[in-house]
């Protein structure tokens, strides 16, 4: 959390994400660079900046994908959601360097402007398999181009979260694109078939990991919980709950995040006002619940951010019967103060 925008906010983790970052793309390019001239060297410098380019863009795509369910599924690879936006626009630079390649390559020798040179070079859109794939690459590229100067959480701010999170989710038409792009130039191009298998493993991979992390979240929220009354909801034994963690309840369609802290608990909405990231997920953290994907906090008692931060969620009722543990599912106003419940004996 920062009081003031800054264009780039580096701490010692983002340097060492972005060095690492850095290493991947130069290892990556040399091993390509150096396995094309070994296996096939007459490959011209063009072709080769085109494909080492091209296919990095395509493999740092794939993991940006799978860093969201893999985090899910796993809480070890938060530290990568969290720096996941670096990731995003240097994916975009790369990607640029092989588009704005390609378009010097394939469109600037003639007479005709490069960019309509782009869309009428080829006017088969009827055909399927002679469809103009580098049309389908260029308009993939412009939204990865929005995303990646949008990225920043001015934009995250004055767009509001659940605007800049719908504009995002433009990730998913550019990967569907990119691929199209890729398939069908491979397919009028390319005689290996290695190529589309690659290309078609890493897309039922991407789909396998949305898929199976979906179901798990239905099953989280389809999960019948007991009720003592029509206004208490069970959620579970204080002993399930680990010390300064939390335990996540669905309500109404609503996720709850119960946290036990200091001889506490305290309940809030779980989702984070920053980018709707789950609180429950997180931690307390010098008193504060902590979001895991880039450290919003709130107070657990009124779900209000400390000073000088003005983010505030939702809080919810609690009571404690013996050792079992209920909610109202009822949100109060976001950053209404609840007694905590004492658990001390």
């Amino acid at each position: 959390m920062g009081v003031n925008y800054v264009p780039v906010l580096w701490n010692k983790q983002k340097k060492k994400y972005d060095r690492i970052i850095l290493f991947f793309i130069l290892l990556y390019l040399s091993v390509f660079v150096g396995i094309t001239l070994v296996f096939n060297p007459e490959t011209t410098p063009e072709t080769l900046i085109l494909r080492a380019f091209g296919s990095l863009a395509i493999v740092l795509l794939h993991i940006i994908l799978a860093i969201g369910p893999l985090s899910r599924i796993n809480t070890k690879f938060l530290p990568l959601l969290y720096n996941r936006r670096h990731l995003g626009v240097s994916m975009f630079l790369i990607a640029l360097i092989h588009g704005g390649f390609a378009i010097i390559q394939f469109h600037t020798l003639g007479d005709i402007n490069p960019l309509l040179s782009l869309f009428s070079s080829n006017m088969d859109y009827h055909s399927l398999i002679h469809f103009p794939f580098q049309v389908l690459g260029f308009i993939g590229l412009l939204i990865l181009a929005v995303m990646a100067t949008t990225s920043h959480d001015f934009w995250l701010a004055n767009l509001s979260p659940k605007v800049w999170k719908t504009l995002h989710m433009g990730v998913y038409l550019a990967y569907a694109l990119i691929l199209l792009h890729v398939f069908l130039g491979a397919f009028q191009q390319e005689t290996s078939p290695v190529l589309l298998t690659v290309l078609i493993l890493g897309f039922i991979s991407i789909v396998a990991l949305h898929v199976y992390t979906g179901l798990k979240e239905t099953r989280f929220d389809n999960r019948k919980q007991k009720e003592e009354s029509q206004d208490w909801q069970y959620v579970c034994e204080l002993n399930e709950i680990e010390e300064n963690r939390a335990k996540m309840t669905s309500c109404d369609g609503e996720r709850i995040a119960i946290f036990k802290y200091e001889g506490k608990l305290s309940a809030v909405h779980n989702v984070c006002k920053h980018q709707n990231g789950p609180l429950g997920e997180g931690k307390i953290v010098d008193g504060c619940i902590t979001c895991p994907w880039h450290g919003y906090q709130y107070l657990p008692a009124n779900g209000q951010s400390p000073p000088p931060f003005h983010e505030k969620v939702a809080t919810y009722r609690l009571k404690l019967d013996g050792e079992s543990i209920y909610v109202n599912p009822k949100a109060l106003d976001e950053g209404t103060p609840v007694e905590p419940i004492n658990i001390t004996h």
